[in-house]
Formats: C-alpha cells, sequence, structure tokens
C-alpha cells in the first residue's frame, strides 16, 4: 500500500500526556515514509536537559516560552510527523503557526484511560506518579477546550495500537490530508 501526503504539511499529533502520540507518531511516519520528531525529544537535545530537570530549574512559564520557540522552528521545517508535548498547542502563538504549516490531530483519551497510561510514570512534571487521576482531570477540564482548535480529533480508546493507526489512516484520507493507492 503506498500512502501520499497530499499537502507539503507537518502531521502535528496534540493531546494530553499518555494519549499516544509518539507511538501513534512513531507508527505513522512509518506508513507516510516521513521523518518522525518528538518534539520533547528536541528540547530536551537543545537544552542539554531533561523535561523534568527544566521544570524544577527555571519553571513552567519559562519553560513554555523555550517550548514555543523549539515548537516554532520544527513546524516551519520539513514535512514530517511531529509528536508535541502535552502543553505546546495550549499556546496561541503554537496553535496560530501550527495552522500555517501543519495538521494538527488531537489525540484525545478519557480520563481513565489517561491515569492508567501515565500511572508510575515519574519523568511527568505536571503528573505525579501515584495517584494521578485529580491532576489528570484537572488537566483534562484545563487542556480540552484549547486541544478542541486542533483541524482534527482522533478518539483513542484501549486497543491494539495497529486499529488506532488504521483509524488514524482513515481520518486522514477522508479530510484529503493523504491518497491510499493500491
Amino acid at each position: 500500500m503506498n500512502i501520499e501526503l497530499l499537502e507539503n504539511k507537518i502531521i502535528l499529533l496534540v493531546g494530553m500526556m499518555g494519549c499516544g502520540k509518539t507511538s501513534l507518531g512513531k507508527i505513522l511516519s512509518k506508513r507516510l515514509n516521513l521523518p518522525f520528531v518528538d518534539s520533547d525529544k528536541e528540547i530536551e537535545r537543545a537544552s542539554g536537559c531533561s523535561i523534568s530537570d527544566l521544570f524544577a530549574t527555571y519553571g513552567e512559564k519559562e519553560f513554555r516560552l523555550g517550548e514555543e520557540r523549539i515548537m516554532e522552528r520544527l513546524l516551519k521545517g520539513p514535512p514530517c510527523v511531529l509528536s508535541s508535548g502535552g502543553g505546546a498547542f495550549l499556546s496561541e502563538k503554537t496553535q496560530n503557526i501550527s495552522k500555517k504549516y501543519a495538521i494538527s490531530v488531537w489525540i484525545r483519551a478519557d480520563v481513565d484511560l489517561l491515569s492508567h497510561r501515565t500511572e508510575g510514570r515519574k519523568h511527568r512534571p505536571l503528573v505525579p506518579a501515584k495517584d494521578n487521576k485529580k491532576a489528570i482531570e484537572r488537566l483534562v477540564h484545563d487542556c480540552y477546550p484549547l486541544y478542541a482548535n486542533a483541524d482534527l480529533t482522533l478518539d483513542t480508546r484501549q486497543e491494539a495500537i495497529h486499529k488506532t493507526i488504521e483509524r488514524l489512516l482513515k481520518l486522514l484520507k477522508e479530510n484529503h490530508i493523504i491518497a491510499i493507492k493500491d
């Protein structure tokens, strides 16, 4: 199966931590024959620090300003599948740049799934490793209205990742982002 990107744009995956942006992005990039880029990894590479260390050292406000700069550079780059950090798309500046250079896809998941997927992970600065459900509920309340500004929305659920990828490809095809040729 040959898949062609119909617009010279980035496929930007947005959503909460634990929704599957990185896992989906890596597979989608292979299916589309595009590079995969993880904005959090780019931030860590540019700064020489982990995301958790950046939060601890500079605070969230300064981290977000640096994240905006990295996102702008990435969004103005060549076509790729770009997985954004959970807070990156909350920036109005990032949303505006993405409208010009990307097709944004909100990977939406419910609180229970996000809580399950992030529980015990210690590298999430905004969500405690244990009893994370309250923090996730607060973030969903704050973030989902802004994620809704994405161009497309894909609901994710507890299913095999290849099924989620097939639903994502179908969504992209139905919205004339890709063409699938046999």
